[in-house]
Order: structure tokens, then sequence, then C-alpha cells
């Protein structure tokens, strides 16, 4: 008899193993270090020149990145710990970098203009981002 009930998880048991993997996948379980917390500090140092660069400041304010004290677009300080870019769109490394080389393809109609990123570059920027806590 024990076994049986092994067999068939009671209605309790049976919603915490349907909740479990959902609360993993949104976050709310597990590692709670940031995304790119293990890209290669070059990696990272390159997607914060390219963000100089490609002059990102002119619309944002961007830790650590010169004359970057744009307020036409949102602070980028803390945005690795944002759950969604552009208040649409999940925060993950590759959304992240779509997001930065093709904004209008995930967000039809967002102000964010493309640039011209390449998709390497697209990567390097978004570890920097996804780097600040």
């Amino acid at each position: 008899m024990a076994l049986a009930s092994l067999d068939r998880p009671g209605p309790r048991t049976a919603l915490l193993l349907q909740l479990v993997p959902l609360a993993l996948a949104a976050g709310c379980i597990g590692d709670s270090r940031l995304p790119y917390a293990d890209a290669p500090r070059a990696q990272v140092l390159r997607g914060q020149a390219l963000l100089a660069q490609y002059q990102c400041g002119s619309c944002h304010a961007i830790p650590e990145v010169s004359a970057a004290r744009g307020t036409a677009g949102p602070a980028l300080a803390g945005f690795g710990r944002r759950s969604y870019i552009a208040g649409e769109v999940p925060n993950r490394p590759d959304t992240l970098a779509r997001w930065i080389a093709q904004p209008t393809a995930l967000v039809p109609d967002t102000l964010m203009p493309a640039m011209g990123v390449s998709a390497d570059e697209a990567r390097d920027m978004a570890a920097y981002l996804l780097a600040l806590e």
C-alpha cells in the first residue's frame, strides 16, 4: 500500500511538482548571480567601449561610460537586475543582444533606433549591460 502512494503523489505534492519548474524558470529559485557574471572581463570591457563608440550615452545614462548622460532613454544603471527590456521583452543575454542590434524586431513601435551594431558587438554590449548591478 505504501508503494502505491509513492507512485501517485497527493494533490499538494502534485501542485509543488508543477510549481517548482515554473519558479525556476521565472528566476524565483536558484542561482541569483547576474546572467553575465562569468563573462570574460575582456568581453565586458569591449561592450563598455562599444557603448561609448556607438554613442549610446546620447540617449542613456550609463555607468562607467564616458559622456553617457542622456535622458531621452532610460538610465541603464542596474540593468543586469532588470526583468524586462523596454518593459516588454524578458531580459536574457540572447534577447538583449538581439534588442541592441534590431530593437524594432522585438518592439516595433520602440523609439530606440537600430545603430548598425553587429551581432558580435551586440553580445559584448549586452555582456556589459548585464554585468551592471
